[in-house]
């Protein structure tokens, strides 16, 4: 894991702004280590937080490696996380170059870079997130005997905003001294929390087993937070299953995109209707009534390519249309989120 002194620049070569690079924005906004730069050659000269609209400190975008290093990194954190998980060949060299000069790297992407190299100086590591941890054992059903309450966060699609909008629930519960952990469960979520588990690198007969052991880890918590993956309609996503049968949720919060139709990486596959899709998560949780139902406490829409007129009316919008409050945490914060979790 990311130690608190590190340094790091994010490597986003091409993808600054594009959803596929999602592992670099998450860290930007949520890091807790300083991040001294991001590297792309497309956008160098600029601010990222600005590009990006994150508040904080400007994060100046440089091109080259060479220009981290005399920034004071002291490590490359790759910031993508494209559909497939692989690094791409074009970056390798760069890569090749941050290791010979003595910078750490964190590898979110199912590439592996530790048997590339294999000889580091004192002090430099090699992190690669996605390798399964060891003593994994099949799912028992056990999270829906504990006392404290779960909320999952699912969705309509890849990257709208679940591992996001549980930070922020994550981060006002905690400021306001509620009792509440969060369950990281992909390569952004672990890096920065700095535990959780890779839940596509897991074998399926592990999967729900894995986030289990995660919950079962906090049984004097009020809420465990468990970060979502993917979505029940996409044709390449594994993840929510597990996550419902390993973590047997008592709350849902429904995570979406304002304005989308489709499946931005199956564009032939349309979102359905949001009240219908919210019922297919809570009977899937519930299995016919095997394991308790869950309550959806609200909807986390996702306005960051909105302005602020449109953003409130797209949250009216939705409120009414599916009778579900409607808000996006980042925009509009997580308390109210908070209030009605608390009430339910």
């Amino acid at each position: 894991m990311l130690n608190p002194q590190d340094r790091i620049a994010i490597y986003m070569e091409g993808a600054v702004g594009d959803l596929a690079g999602k592992m670099g924005a998450g860290v930007l906004r949520y890091s807790p280590q300083q991040i001294v730069c991001v590297v792309d050659t497309h956008t160098a000269g600029n601010d990222a937080r600005a590009l990006l609209h994150i508040p904080g400190e400007p994060v100046p975008i440089v091109g080259r490696i060479e220009d981290a290093l005399a920034l004071g990194a002291t490590v490359l954190l790759l910031g993508i996380a494209p559909l497939g998980g692989q690094i791409p060949e074009s970056w390798l060299s760069d890569i090749d170059l941050a290791v010979e000069s003595g910078l750490s790297i964190v590898n979110g992407l199912h590439t592996k870079l530790g048997p590339r190299y294999s000889q580091l100086k004192q002090g430099q590591r090699i992190w690669d997130i996605r390798i399964e941890p060891p003593g994994l054992k099949s799912g028992t059903g056990a999270a829906s005997h504990l006392a404290a309450k779960r909320l999952l966060l699912v969705g309509t699609d890849m990257s709208v905003g679940k591992m996001t909008a549980g930070l922020e629930i994550y981060r006002e519960m905690r400021d306001q001294g509620i009792r509440a952990e969060f369950v990281a469960t992909g390569q952004i979520g672990m890096t920065i929390i700095g535990s959780g588990i890779p839940l596509d690198a897991i074998r399926v007969d592990f999967a729900a087993g894995s986030v289990e052991r995660e919950i079962m880890r906090y049984p004097d918590a009020d809420w465990i937070i468990i970060e979502g993956q993917g979505s029940l309609v996409h044709p390449s996503s594994t993840g929510p299953l597990p996550l419902i049968r390993g973590s047997c949720p008592t709350h849902i919060v429904f995570c979406a995109r304002a304005g989308q139709t489709h499946l931005v990486r199956a564009p032939s596959v349309a979102i359905p209707d949001y009240n219908a899709f919210i019922e297919l998560y809570l009977k899937t949780a519930s299995a016919c009534g095997t394991y308790a139902e869950p309550r959806c406490a609200a909807i986390a829409l996702n306005t960051a390519h909105l302005d602020e007129k449109e953003a409130h009316d797209a949250c009216e919008q939705i409120s009414a249309r599916t009778g579900f409050p409607t808000w996006d945490p980042v925009r509009h914060g997580a308390a109210r989120f908070v209030e009605v979790l608390q009430r339910s």
